[in-house]
């Protein structure tokens, strides 16, 4: 289980990442490094920018609860 676990939060992690750089700068910071300031086809649309939310907020959850699994699974070791 703690195997299992352990993946997810590499997994989920390594999605975070992506999910929070692909989406559209606000302002002028290291999100223009990256390609913010160009402005996409897709990143003017709200509703890719509504699902991309979505998404990356369900990511983060299931990225908190593989922490507080683990968290949970090697409390239970010791």
């Amino acid at each position: 289980m703690i195997i299992a676990s352990s993946i997810v939060l590499i997994v989920t992690s390594l999605l975070m990442v992506v999910l929070v750089l692909m989406h559209k700068g606000k302002g002028g910071g290291l999100s223009d490094m990256f390609g913010g300031g160009i402005s996409s086809s897709l990143g003017g649309s709200s509703v890719v920018e509504r699902n991309l939310d979505r998404l990356t907020v369900a990511v983060g959850v299931l990225w908190f609860a593989s922490i507080v699994a683990l968290g949970l699974l090697f409390k239970g070791d010791a």
